[in-house]
């Protein structure tokens, strides 16, 4: 039944977070947290769907026309590194709840304070030394979590004015899936094993995925289903936090 429940639970959440621009790794982490997987079976997990689904969420919104190479490239190429030495990381499950748990309530926050910049805003490019320090902290964070890290770069493009909305959700699913895909490596290179339901969730988070980046490409309120994920990741991060 668990599996079951992840499956259905997994398919809703990639189509939420798709639809603005997230591949889920905040949502899928809740959703074995309040089930109460394990921290060896959470990490893995999360960075599976994330690949899969950012992929989705990339193409849809590079389509779209909704990236900036200019502005991704300084944050990408200490990124990636850095998610490979992080999924390659093994903590302890105390540890591991705390950061999760941690981030969890910040992407809670960010999805309640919704934000959106106007292409009409005055938008600046960010200094090279400061993309190349956040690059490094939010790949690190991503591998070692299994957050892809969109949830983090996206609400600081937009609240340094580094990019507009859309924009900011295109290169938020392209994070999501470049540190994703080397947290896995790393986490692959060390440990070599994932669950065995992987196929059937990886199919479930795929069809949500794609349902919601078709939906996000062209729409972008959703200000009622942002504070209702919210509401989920507050509770999972309590439970990571108080349990």
């Amino acid at each position: 039944m668990t599996i079951l429940w992840l499956t259905l639970l997994f398919a809703v959440v990639s189509m939420l977070y798709a639809s603005v621009g997230q591949a889920g790794g905040s949502g899928y982490l809740a959703a074995m947290a309040l089930l109460g997987l394990s921290p060896a079976v959470m990490k893995p997990t999360a960075l599976v769907l994330n690949v899969f689904v950012a992929t989705i969420s990339t193409l849809k919104f590079s389509h779209a026309g909704y990236f900036s190479w200019a502005t991704f490239w300084p944050f990408a190429v200490t990124s990636v590194p850095a998610a490979f030495v992080g999924g390659a990381l093994s903590v302890s499950s105390s540890v591991y709840n705390i950061v999760v748990g941690g981030l969890l309530l910040y992407a809670a926050f960010r999805l309640f304070r919704v934000t959106q910049v106007a292409p009409s805003t005055c938008i600046k490019s960010p200094p090279l030394w400061v993309a190349l320090i956040v690059g490094a902290g939010v790949g690190l964070l991503s591998g070692v979590t299994g957050i892809g890290g969109g949830i983090m770069f996206g609400p600081l493009l937009l609240s340094m004015r580094w990019a507009e909305t859309r924009q900011t959700l295109g290169m938020s699913a392209a994070i999501n899936l470049t540190n994703s895909a080397a947290g896995l490596l790393g986490h692959l290179a060390s440990v070599m094993a994932l669950p065995s339901a992987m196929p059937m969730w990886v199919a479930a988070a795929m069809i949500g995925g794609w349902v919601g980046a078709e939906y996000g490409s062209h729409r972008f309120s959703h200000v009622a289903l942002q504070r209702l994920l919210a509401a989920v990741l507050t509770i999972a991060a309590l439970k990571l936090l108080l349990v």
